[in-house]
């Protein structure tokens, strides 16, 4: 087997993954870190040991293509360099495997997918679950219309992220940056995206394909100095009319979820339900004829993307997370901030502070969400008094954010 060589774009962060997984497993799957790009190397928790192996780190991608060449670029930097890195590798003669979401807008993963029909090379997204065995399981049963027609799938996560989280970097929380490109950082585009972009793959009419949403109502919020939202709920409805519901925040004080519930007309899917103690950490389903099918544990922190990509390129595989499947979360996102343009703030009476670094976190949230969820409504559907209503943005035609400024 030719070997592979793989260089990392970031490697501090979620990059530690990456670096560990190859330098652990390297040889079992034939591949080599050739180099490393980094501004700010010293992040890495393995920067020794790439010292040691003499692999070189550059301070941009562009300079490590001045003197050399890679069959993967491993992409983990933030949201903003997405796009233009991606489509550097892949003018450099590498495929790619970039870190969720694809980029920050529909207009910039279009031209990510021109640029790689052109250059005949593999772009994956690292939404994880895409590749993992229960979820591919439970994919392949709905596409075989095992479980019927899907109905409504709904998603709640309740994260709680103190100020360490949004002082880690100067893009956390923001809309932009300082040049003015688009970042759109927020709980949902970031630390839970996977679990909204589940929900939207899992009713792609291929394994490796998204459901497109045609529209989207959401409420965003923040208690948290930032830009942009910690706190969102979003309907979003689907081509095949199927409703998605997806809650989750940061601004609140005690972990819980993800749970979810995904109800097809023969059977209803859960995961980590608290009324059924048999979902704990597994995807169930519970078919209206008494009969139950258990699929697994997905696995969160697997690096098996990295893998799947490396037989892709040896032609073993599949890319089942493409830019196409992963641009259906982006325009959902895009759709969410047109919804709601200016962030609704949390009133500051019902904001409390605690502990070292502060915890942000909004008296009633976690109930308040909670209800959303088992009722299947959004906060400004209830009456809650803080609560502000988006607007339906029609995402049919939809090409451009923001469809005008603002």
């Amino acid at each position: 087997m030719d070997r592979l060589s793989i260089v990392l774009v970031a490697i501090g962060g979620y990059g530690n993954n990456y670096v560990k997984a190859i330098l652990e497993e390297g040889d079992k799957y034939a591949v080599d870190i050739v180099g490393a790009v980094d501004p700010h190397p010293e992040t890495c928790m393995y920067l020794e040991e790439l010292k040691k192996r003499e692999i070189p780190i550059y301070p941009s991608l562009e300079d490590f293509y001045k003197t050399e060449k890679a069959d993967l670029a491993v992409i983990s930097s933030p949201i903003h360099f997405h796009c233009r890195q991606t489509i550097t590798a892949l003018e450099n003669g590498s495929n790619v495997l970039c870190e969720k979401p694809a980029s920050a807008t529909i207009q910039e993963i279009r031209e990510m997918i021109s640029v790689r029909d052109k250059t005949n090379l593999k772009v994956a997204i690292g939404f994880q679950w895409a590749y993992d065995p229960a979820y591919i399981a439970l994919k392949e049963d709905v596409m075989k219309g095992l479980l019927g027609k899907p109905k409504r799938l709904k998603t709640l996560v309740l994260w709680p992220r103190n100020m360490a989280y949004y002082k880690r970097s100067n893009w956390a929380g923001r809309k932009r940056d300082e040049k003015g490109n688009w970042i759109l950082d927020s709980v949902a585009n970031n630390a839970t995206a996977h679990f909204l972009h589940n929900m939207l793959h899992l009713l792609g009419k291929s394994i490796d394909s998204s459901i497109m949403p045609v529209e989207v109502t959401a409420e965003l919020y923040r208690a948290n100095p930032i830009e942009n939202f910690d706190t969102s709920a979003i309907r979003v409805l689907t081509e095949d009319n199927a409703e998605i519901l997806f809650y989750a925040t940061h601004a609140v004080k005690n972990l819980f979820g993800p749970i979810f519930t995904y109800e097809f007309e023969s059977a209803t899917v859960v995961y980590n339900d608290p009324n059924i103690p048999e979902s704990a950490n597994k995807i169930i389903a519970i078919f209206k004829n008494g009969t139950v099918k258990e699929y697994g544990s997905p696995n969160h922190g697997s690096v098996r993307k990295l893998w799947e990509t490396v037989f892709s390129i040896r032609g073993k595989d599949i890319i089942y997370c493409p830019l196409e499947s992963a641009m259906s979360h982006t325009l959902t996102i895009n759709g969410a901030q047109e919804s709601t343009p200016d962030i609704v703030e949390f009133p500051k009476e019902i904001i409390k502070k605690e502990g070292e670094p502060v915890l942000n976190w909004v008296e009633g949230l976690e109930e308040a969400l909670k209800y959303c969820y088992r009722e299947e409504v959004l906060p400004s559907e209830i009456g809650i008094n803080w609560a502000k209503p988006g607007k339906k943005v029609s995402l049919i035609g939809y090409t451009r954010f923001p469809s005008k400024e603002f």
